[in-house]
């Protein structure tokens, strides 16, 4: 059975593992624990995936809660894919949010296929500048 939470407090240690047992951990800061904090401490909604005390997923997200909610990491362990997980995150997630809020998210490459099987529509006018030196 697995248990949903809606802001509760996971340490940089556990929140490094799960990542870890995914396909977003190398696209992830591992190696920066106070980059880790920063993300955790300044997310604004943040849905975690228990299996007795283990975590085993994650929705973490930044969000106005009215207008757009940006889901930085959608992360379920490996070991537990293909059980609803993800879809039980991102229904949580739903849950906190205004009527009305939609929810954008960057598919990491290993999961561009999954979501539009769970109701996602591409959209093909995202943009990205990682520096601010690529500014021109």
């Amino acid at each position: 059975m697995i248990d949903y939470r809606i802001n509760q407090q996971i340490s940089v240690e556990q929140f490094s593992n799960l990542l870890d047992s995914t396909s977003l951990g190398p696209r992830r800061p591992l190696d920066k624990p106070d980059q880790l904090q920063g993300m955790l401490d300044h997310a604004d909604l943040l849905v975690t995936a228990w299996k007795d005390e283990h975590l085993v997923g994650v929705a973490r997200s930044v969000t106005d809660f009215h207008y757009c909610c940006y889901l930085s990491d959608l992360a379920v362990s490996e070991s537990v894919q293909a059980q609803g997980i993800g879809k039980e995150l991102i229904r949580a997630t739903f849950s906190a949010l205004n009527e009305g809020c939609s929810l954008i998210l960057l598919a990491a490459p290993l999961a561009v296929d999954y979501y539009p099987k769970i109701g996602f529509e591409r959209h093909d006018s995202c943009w990205l500048m990682r520096k601010v030196d690529q500014l021109k």
